[in-house]
């Protein structure tokens, strides 16, 4: 798991959305037993002892960017979850949870990473880096929120919970964007999505996180050859995206062979904290940050307005 992203519902049930990265994977969510009262420490915090998971099956239409979904609970007895299918018990459910995914017959994703939850706390967001086996694998096959065979770029899928209720089993989604190269697919989905263009143009979503403003931050990890399909794309960066228009400017470009990731904001949001991990990587010419000389380092970068100023305003 790459995040927890942790929703306080609003009848008072915490939600936990989770991502397995890897290819073919899955998304799932944990809904607690109990309620979060405010105050009570004592209660509050053995919220995530006793729950339900479920995991996300998604329509599979090839032809719509968009649809409806279900969380499928994933309990010892229910769906499919029995002995005679292998499971002695909840506790296997839980061990071999990739496996009962693949039971209840949930939907194979794209590396789902990082989920964030907007301000509004009625929409979600989640990266899908890239899958090679889209497509190719039986159990991969194209459609729905993976749309594309052999994915080298990577697309952000968003849902809505039925009724605003992150505890109901329904929900509506739809693709954010589909990340892509305009320049040199145009004409083809691997071109990306409309809101992707040349000047902004980038591989690979992985770490993704909201300010309070509702604005959403974009990290990449993925290839930096700046070469062939990932001509013009160059290091790792990082970009900021409105939800509602779904206008994305760059914001930041990493050094040579570094992965972008860790975001976070003080809470007056004038600061942000942002990761630099393993630039240099395989013996890439890197001497971030010292310069000179210096070994590459992972490093913490602090970014603040030169005017003081709330970060992306």
């Amino acid at each position: 798991h790459e995040n927890a992203a942790v929703v306080v519902n609003d009848d008072g049930h915490v939600v936990v959305y989770l991502g397995d990265d890897e290819r073919g994977e899955h998304l799932y969510k944990f809904v607690s037993k109990h309620k979060y009262k405010p105050g009570n420490d004592k209660t509050n915090r053995d919220l995530l002892e006793e729950g339900t998971l479920y995991v996300a099956r998604f329509d599979m239409d090839d032809k719509e960017l968009k649809g409806n979904g279900e969380w499928i609970e994933l309990t010892y007895g229910k769906n499919g979850l029995t002995k005679e299918n292998g499971f002695n018990d909840q506790a296997e459910v839980m061990i071999f949870t990739r496996r009962a995914a693949t039971q209840v017959g949930a939907t194979t994703m794209d590396r789902p990473e990082w989920v964030a939850v907007h301000p509004d706390n009625k929409h979600v967001f989640c990266t899908l880096t890239n899958n090679k086996n889209r497509g190719v694998k039986e159990n991969q096959p194209v459609g729905g929120p993976n749309p594309r065979a052999q994915n080298n770029y990577g697309q952000i899928v968003r849902w809505m919970p039925q009724g605003g209720d992150h505890t109901k089993s329904g929900f509506e989604w739809d693709l954010y964007l589909i990340a892509g190269n305009p320049v040199v697919h145009k004409g083809t989905p691997y071109a990306g999505s409309e809101n992707i263009n040349a000047d902004n143009m980038f591989n690979s979503p992985d770490g993704l996180g909201f300010d309070d403003a509702g604005r959403l931050w974009i990290l990449t990890d993925g290839k930096y050859s700046n070469k062939d399909d990932f001509a013009g794309m160059g290091n790792n960066q990082m970009l900021c995206a409105d939800p509602e228009s779904g206008e994305i400017r760059r914001f930041a470009t990493g050094p040579i062979a570094c992965e972008i990731t860790g975001l976070t904001f003080s809470p007056d949001q004038r600061t942000m904290f942002v990761g630099v991990q393993h630039p240099g990587e395989k013996g890439k010419p890197s001497h971030f940050p010292a310069g000179g000389d210096s070994k590459p380092r992972s490093t913490i970068m602090v970014v603040r307005r030169n005017d003081g100023g709330i970060i992306g305003a």
